[in-house]
Formats: structure tokens, C-alpha cells, sequence
């Protein structure tokens, strides 16, 4: 009984009990939750701007100049140990080399154009100012194609930056499908250059509704999303609860988080059966011939988990910290890049992240750095995973629109096909990926859009995957 409690308990990622407590909770919420427009911004509610403003990223000669003293002025921890790698954390060596680049090798003003190359734009929602890119199609003259909207949401602790590589492969028709993409791609409320709230109560639903104003302010009555991380849960959030406005949903992180699910997986010996790689470890990430027991990835699930409870419990403390230092945001989120990348990356002296593109990276601390948002951004968890929330419960709810699933081999959850489809009742495209990990757009734009055509063209046009 204890081990199939510890079972259900350790999802990879979920280690936090306010979060488990919400999943295992008697289904106190039958239907998707009601939500009124809550406003979020400062004092007692008022009329919101409705009008879009242009926006620009602005690295200030104040702020830089700022960062780079706090850059100067770091001290290190002391020396990682021998031969542990990343399994004890990031390596202060490493974290001084970040510095190093960070400080002297980073182009601020080259990397700031970049990241303005395409348009975006603020407007407020209830109370809060949004920040989003809105990219349109480049379509050749005469060609003919139905343009999509396209909303593409992020998680934590990535941004808008992970997409920048597939805005390009996104935004040009291609010759085998009849469709072209309309992309908006927002700063989820708290990240980056979206307002943060000053209440309490904004979950994944209510980010969601958030969301769902946007596209109407853009004059999106119905339209396509897609998602990673906390950006796949918001989505299919929005699918539950606005099903006659969402056409289709695409994730990179289909879940089905529920006790059923558990109990199935786990109606066996754990430490014995191999089976459980199917689900949660798949084998080619082991070194050794022998599939991991149950018990490996409990422990896997201890080592991992610990910013979840952290953040889920306690964001402000761990994020007074994050604000204040530089060198210890990079630490603490390069970290999570680099195990949610692969799980065997810990093994490496540099984290295996560097693939990932050091410019870019940088770009990501950059946006939590400058406008100061990591602990806002935090605060996810701690009002997604508790029993307050309507979040969990909806895990357990069908999601009715036609959908799209991608599971790359190294996501940090691995749900099996036959439950994902007891969920997503329409889902029309299934793919298990041969490489990638949790955030795939940043490690394999190409791949990542491709799957995105893919998958869209199958919810326009496919039968059942189930």
C-alpha cells in the first residue's frame, strides 16, 4: 500500500503534494469551471484600455550596465565535487563560464534586434497588459490557402524565446498543405513583458481566459493552439472550457493525471516488472541493457522534484534570491534546461545545454532578468497546484476537440496512447518522436515544425489515431 501510494505520488515534475493532493482529491469539480472576467490588475477594477500599442524590447544601457556589475561582483559557491557532474547541480565552474560570456562575449544590442525582428505589441486584459508576437503568413501572390490563427504558449522557465526558431518555418506556406499559419505568441501573465498580478487565484484556467480574451481582442473568434510545459496545460484548459471556440489543440505534453492512470500502471510488482519503461523512463536513455524498476524512478522523481514543491509552496523566498542575483537565476533555471533536456545530462560537467544555443539561453534569462519577472513567473505553481484550484480536477475531464499529440522521447511525462485517447476523445494525430526532449522547439525547431504542420493538417483533415 505504501509503495502504490509512492507510486501515485511520483509523476516526474509533480513531486509537490499540493499538486497530488488536487489529483487524488475526491472530484469535488464535475464540469469545467465558470469563469467571470475575473480582473487581475492593481486595486478595484476599472475599464481597460482596449487599444493594441507596439512594443520593442528594450535592453537600456542602465539595466545592462546594472547586470553587468552584479556580474563582476559574484561569489561562487564552493567547487563542485569529483566526478558528479550535475547531480549534486549546476557546477559553479560552469555558472563562472556563463558569466564570462554573459559579460563579455553577449552582443546585448545584436541580441535585442533579434528578438524585435518581428512585430509585437501590449494590449490590457482584464487589468493586466499582455505582451505578444503577431506574425502573419508571407503568402506568394495568387497562391491561394485558408490562413489559421494560431495562438503557441509557453512554459517555465522558458518564453517567447524558445519559438523565435520556428517562427520562420511556421510563417511561409508549404506546397503540401492548403493552410497557412497566423501566429500570436504572448508572454504568459508574469513572464516576461506581461504584467504580473497582484492577486491571488491566477491558475493555468484563469491564464487561459486570459488568453481567450486576447484572441477575441484580435478579432480571433475561433482559432488553433498549441503548447508546452505549463503552455500544453493551459491549452488544453482552454480546450475543455472553451471547446466552440478552440479548433484544434497541438502538445508537446498530452497528459491524463489521474488515479486510473496510476493504478493501471502500477497493478504490479514495482520493483520487478520492467514494463513501467513504456511509460515513464523510456529505455534508450539508460546506459545499461537492464529497463529501470519502479524504484529508480522514485528516485529519479526525489532528485528532480524538489523546485516543484519549492515553487508550488513557497515562490516569493526562492524568488528574492533569483531577482537579486544574476549568476544564481542562471544556475537555477540552466539547471532545469539541462535535466528536462535529457535526465542523463546530470552525468555531464556542462549540463549537454550548449546544443541548445548559448545566445538563446541567455535570451531566456534575459527576459525573466530585465523586466524582473522570475518570481511572478513562479507563482504558477504555487495557484495551479493546490486544492483551491480547478487545474487538477480538469486533468480529469475529456478534452473534445480534435487533437494532436507529440511525445518526444525525453519529455519529462510519458503518458501511454491508450489512456491518452480515454482523453482527448477526438485526437487525430499520434506521434512518438525519435529525438527531443521537453522543450523540442528550441532544441529541434525543424522537427518541432514539421509536427506542427503535421499535426494541425491531421485536425483538419484526419480520422481517429485511437
Amino acid at each position: 500500500m505504501i509503495v502504490k501510494f509512492a507510486a501515485i505520488m511520483g509523476w516526474a515534475e509533480t513531486a509537490a503534494l499540493n499538486f497530488i493532493w488536487g489529483i487524488i482529491f475526491p472530484n469535488l469539480i464535475r464540469e469545467p469551471p465558470v469563469l467571470n472576467n475575473t480582473y487581475w490588475g492593481s486595486g478595484d477594477r476599472s475599464i481597460d484600455d482596449t487599444t493594441i500599442r507596439p512594443f520593442k524590447i528594450d535592453f537600456s544601457k542602465e539595466m545592462v550596465q546594472d547586470l553587468k556589475q552584479r556580474l563582476d561582483n559574484v561569489r561562487l559557491p564552493q567547487p563542485a565535487l569529483e566526478n558528479v557532474g550535475w547531480s549534486y547541480g549546476v557546477r559553479s565552474e560552469y555558472i563562472r563560464s556563463i558569466i564570462d560570456y554573459w559579460k563579455k562575449d553577449y552582443k546585448f544590442e545584436q541580441r535585442e534586434d533579434k528578438l524585435n525582428k518581428y512585430p509585437q505589441f501590449i494590449t490590457k486584459i482584464q487589468g493586466l497588459d499582455i505582451h505578444y508576437y503577431h506574425v502573419k503568413p508571407q503568402i506568394s501572390e495568387g497562391r491561394q490557402v485558408q490562413v489559421l490563427p494560431l495562438l503557441i504558449l509557453h512554459g517555465w522557465p522558458d518564453s517567447v524565446v524558445q519559438y523565435q526558431k520556428i517562427i520562420p518555418l511556421l510563417n511561409q506556406p508549404r506546397s503540401e498543405y492548403d493552410f497557412a499559419f497566423e501566429m500570436i505568441i504572448p508572454s504568459l501573465p508574469g513572464f516576461g513583458y506581461s504584467d504580473a498580478t497582484t492577486k491571488q487565484g491566477l491558475d493555468a484556467p484563469a491564464m487561459g481566459e486570459i488568453l481567450k480574451n486576447l484572441m477575441m481582442r484580435l478579432e480571433k473568434p475561433k482559432f488553433y493552439v498549441l503548447g508546452g510545459d505549463w503552455g500544453a496545460w493551459i491549452a488544453s484548459s482552454m480546450a475543455i472550457m472553451y471547446p466552440n471556440v478552440i479548433l484544434g489543440l497541438h502538445s508537446t505534453m498530452c497528459t491524463r493525471l489521474t488515479p486510473e492512470t496510476y493504478g493501471q500502471q502500477f497493478s504490479f510488482n514495482p520493483w520487478n516488472d520492467k514494463s513501467i519503461t513504456k511509460w515513464l523512463i523510456p529505455t534508450t536513455e539508460k546506459p545499461q541493457d537492464e529497463s529501470p524498476s519502479l524504484q529508480d524512478y522514485l528516485f529519479f522523481v526525489i532528485e528532480e522534484g524538489g523546485y516543484f514543491h519549492e515553487q508550488a509552496t513557497k515562490p516569493d523566498t526562492i524568488g528574492f534570491a533569483l531577482s537579486d542575483s544574476p549568476a544564481g537565476l542562471a544556475a537555477y533555471v540552466l539547471e532545469k534546461f539541462a535535466i528536462a533536456t535529457n535526465k542523463l545530462n546530470k552525468y555531464s560537467n556542462d549540463g549537454n545545454i550548449t546544443k541548445l544555443g548559448l545566445d538563446e539561453l541567455i535570451d531566456n534569462l534575459m527576459l525573466y532578468w530585465i523586466p524582473n519577472k522570475i518570481t511572478s513567473s513562479m507563482r504558477i505553481y504555487a495557484e495551479s497546484a493546490n486544492r483551491y484550484s480547478s487545474f487538477p480536477q480538469m486533468e480529469k475531464m475529456k478534452v473534445k476537440v480534435p487533437t494532436s499529440c507529440v511525445q518526444a522521447p525525453n519529455e519529462i511525462i510519458d503518458t501511454p496512447k491508450e489512456d491518452l485517447c480515454k482523453r482527448f476523445v477526438q485526437m487525430k494525430n499520434y506521434q512518438r518522436l525519435s529525438k527531443g526532449g521537453h522543450f523540442l522547439a528550441l532544441e529541434e525547431p525543424t522537427l518541432y515544425a514539421h509536427e506542427v504542420w503535421r499535426g494541425v493538417g491531421r485536425i483538419r483533415n484526419g480520422t481517429s489515431a485511437c
